[in-house]
C-alpha cells in the first residue's frame, strides 16, 4: 500500500503523533479568555460546518464582547468555495479544509490575518505552523484536525466492517459524503491509481470505479450522514469521526462504530480564516484569538470529538483523556501509516468536478 498512499510532504502525521504522546497532566489552568474593549454592538458574520463547533462557543463570545453573531452553515467545501467564488455577500469567518485553503489564496479569497489581534495564536503547536497550504501562516490558523472513514451500526451489519472493500459490496444501504476531492481520491485509491493524480485516465478510472459500485448508495449526503445513520436510514456512511462519535454520546449505546479501513484514508484539517469582503475584519481576528484560547479550544475538541491542534489546551490537561487514548480521533503511530493527505493539481480540479457530476448523475438513474 505504500505505493498506493502517495503521502504528501506535509508533516501532519508527525504532528498527530507529537499531539498523541502531548502530557496530559493538569496544569496551571488558563486565565479565562477576556476581549479587548471597543467592539460592543458590533456584529460578525459567520459561514461554518454545521457539526463543527460546541454550542455555547458563539454566546459565550457575544456576551464576552457585547456583540451579535450571525451564524450560517455549509455542507461542504464545495458549497464554500461556490459561494465565495460568486462573491462574498458578507462573512467575517469562514472554516475550510486543507484541501480548499491552497485554491482560497491562489484565488486571492482570503485576507492577510492581523495577528496582533490573534497573540492565542501562540498556543498553537509549533509542529502546526507552515503548512503547505499556507506555508508563510499568513490567511489562516488551524481550528480542528480528524479523518474521513466509515461510520456504520453494527447491529445492521452483523459484521465488523474493517476495510472500503466491504463497504462498496455491501448489499444494504449506504450513504456517500458529498465532497468532490474526497469521493475522486476514494475512486483513485480503489482502482489501484496514485492518489491526487492528475492523469485523465486515472480519472476516468476512478469515476467508473465509484459508478460500478453505486448500487447500494442510498443518499450522497452533505454534512449529515451521521443523522441518516442515527436515523437507521443507513447501515454505513462515509463521514469524518467526530460526527460519528458524537452521535455514539448522544446514543449512549454502542451501536456505532467508526473505522479507518485497511485500505488507507485521509487526514483532513479545518482552518479558520477572513475572507475578502469581510464586513467586519477587525472583529473576525478577535473571534479567531477567541477560538484559539485553550478553554475555548478544549471546549470545542470536546464537543465534537474532533482532535485540537491547541497545544496548550492539551498540556493544561483540558482534553478529555478518553478522547486522547482513543486512535481513531488523536492517532496513534500504526494509524498514521494509513493515512494520506489529499492535494489536487490546480491543472485537474476541473476535470475531478466534471467526473464526480457524472459520478453523480449515473447512480441517480
Amino acid at each position: 500500500m505504500s505505493k498506493m498512499m502517495c503521502r504528501v510532504g506535509f508533516l501532519l502525521f508527525t504532528f498527530a503523533v507529537l499531539v498523541w504522546y502531548a502530557p496530559i497532566a493538569a496544569q496551571d489552568v488558563p486565565a479565562a479568555w477576556v476581549c479587548p474593549p471597543g467592539y460592543e454592538g458590533q456584529t460578525l458574520n459567520v459561514f461554518n460546518w454545521s457539526t463543527y463547533i460546541a454550542e455555547d462557543t458563539v454566546a459565550n463570545f457575544e456576551a464576552a464582547c457585547g456583540v451579535s453573531v450571525n451564524y450560517d452553515v455549509y455542507e461542504g467545501d464545495d458549497g464554500l468555495l461556490a459561494r465565495l467564488r460568486q462573491g462574498n455577500p458578507g462573512y467575517d469567518i469562514v472554516v475550510p479544509s486543507d484541501i480548499s485553503v491552497a485554491t482560497l489564496i491562489r484565488e486571492n479569497l482570503l485576507l492577510p490575518l492581523d495577528f496582533s489581534k490573534i497573540p492565542n495564536d501562540a498556543n498553537i503547536g509549533a509542529a502546526y505552523k507552515n503548512t503547505v497550504f499556507d506555508p508563510e501562516n499568513q490567511y489562516t490558523v488551524p481550528y480542528l484536525t480528524g479523518t474521513i472513514g466509515l461510520g456504520y451500526n453494527q447491529k445492521a451489519t452483523s459484521e465488523a466492517i474493517t476495510s472500503w472493500e466491504q463497504f462498496f459490496n455491501y448489499a444494504g444501504k449506504v450513504a456517500w459524503i458529498e465532497d468532490t476531492r474526497w469521493m475522486m481520491t476514494l475512486g483513485l485509491l480503489m482502482s489501484g491509481h496514485t492518489l491526487n493524480s492528475a492523469d485523465p485516465q486515472a480519472i476516468q478510472d476512478a469515476r467508473d470505479y465509484l459508478i460500478a459500485h453505486g448500487d447500494n448508495v442510498t443518499v450522497i449526503a452533505g454534512d449529515d450522514g451521521q443523522e441518516l445513520l442515527a436515523r437507521g436510514e443507513v447501515d454505513m456512511v462515509i463521514e469524518y469521526n467526530g460526527d460519528i462519535y458524537q452521535i455514539a454520546q448522544d446514543c449512549g449505546c454502542d451501536d456505532f462504530i467508526y473505522v479507518l479501513p485497511e485500505e488507507g484514508s485521509t487526514f483532513s484539517s479545518g482552518f479558520v480564516g477572513v475572507p475578502v469582503g469581510a464586513q467586519n475584519p477587525a472583529l473576525a481576528n478577535v473571534f479567531i484569538d477567541y477560538l484559539l484560547d485553550p478553554q475555548v479550544a478544549a471546549d470545542i475538541a470536546t464537543y465534537t470529538a474532533y482532535p485540537t491542534p491547541n497545544q496548550a489546551a492539551i498540556d493544561a490537561g483540558l482534553i478529555d483523556p478518553a478522547l486522547l487514548a482513543n486512535p481513531g480521533i488523536y492517532p496513534d503511530e500504526a494509524t498514521l501509516k494509513r493515512l494520506f493527505y489529499i492535494v489536487i493539481p490546480p491543472d485537474a480540479e476541473q476535470l475531478y468536478s466534471d467526473a464526480w457530476d457524472e459520478v453523480k448523475i449515473a447512480i441517480s438513474r
